[in-house]
């Protein structure tokens, strides 16, 4: 790390907002304690494409939405593509209500693999994206109290990161799958969303913005419907339109399966508050 500001980089998927409005509360943190914050949203196609480099940053944040208990594929294949050059950095993610490891395990091992030591993690709730056709979870989340916890995590990133804390993260959830069943798991989320986003015959201005903003390329804004074989059910596109001509299947009854299925109840789930890893 530099006598001089630190030179930090907060990396980012966030498909409905969640992730990057925590990314935006732990750079405001970061700016208050003395250092130069850099923000790559990695969430569209062509984002991806362009080779990040690492060289620039005393450390870096990678922040990431948490998709059937790991961080995204697309976000998996892509941090394969880093040279992390011996540099400190942390992570962060958001859920949705449910199960969170080993994403926290899963990430750091790829991160290790690359070349990064890793210091911290964190988690916070975030609205579920299958509220968007009748869930539940965390409606109002990340609110004041999850920004709260994200500035003490961006603190406690800081120190590390500058040496004043000179720890590393410790051991983490390694879950108690295996790589096949999280794989298979993946396919999961379209039990819940039997209908990809459509526009259903809907007026439309065919503005393009879903199209644009698909992180996989799965939306074609002329035909008003995704491809089911690039589609990840981030649901990026139906948060995204402006006339809210883009739509979900009705996943009411499956929020009451998923909650008799965790044996938990919707006050249980809302309940729940973020944690910090050192």
């Amino acid at each position: 790390m530099t006598d001089t500001q630190p030179n930090l980089a907060i990396v980012y998927f966030s498909a409905t907002n969640n992730t990057r409005t925590m990314a935006e509360t732990i750079k405001a943190e970061f700016e208050a304690l003395g250092a130069d914050v850099d923000m790559h949203d990695i969430t569209a196609p062509a984002d991806r494409e362009q080779r990040l480099e690492c060289a620039p940053y005393d450390a870096m944040v990678f922040g990431f939405p948490i998709h059937s208990l790991r961080a995204p594929r697309i976000v998996r294949e892509w941090l394969l593509g880093l040279d992390g050059q011996n540099k400190k950095c942390a992570m962060f993610f958001t859920f949705g209500g449910f199960m969170v490891h080993p994403a926290h395990h899963s990430t750091r091992e790829i991160l290790r693999q690359q070349g990064f030591t890793v210091v911290a993690s964190a988690e916070f709730p975030g609205a579920h994206t299958f509220n968007l056709g009748g869930w539940k979870a965390f409606v109002h989340r990340p609110d004041h109290e999850d920004a709260s916890l994200a500035r003490q995590y961006a603190t406690a990133a800081y120190k590390r990161f500058t040496g004043e804390d000179e720890g590393v993260l410790g051991e983490l959830d390694k879950g108690a799958f295996s790589e096949q069943q999280l794989d298979q798991f993946e396919t999961f989320r379209f039990r819940v969303l039997t209908q990809l986003p459509t526009r259903n015959g809907a007026e439309c201005s065919m503005c393009g913005l879903c199209e644009a903003c698909c992180p996989t390329g799965a939306m074609d804004a002329e035909a008003g419907c995704a491809d089911p074989k690039k589609c990840i059910a981030c649901l990026r596109c139906v948060a995204s339109c402006p006339e809210k001509a883009l739509v979900i299947n009705d996943t009411t009854p499956s929020w009451a399966q998923k909650l008799a299925m965790g044996k938990t109840t919707e006050e249980q789930v809302n309940s729940q508050t973020g944690r910090i890893y050192l």
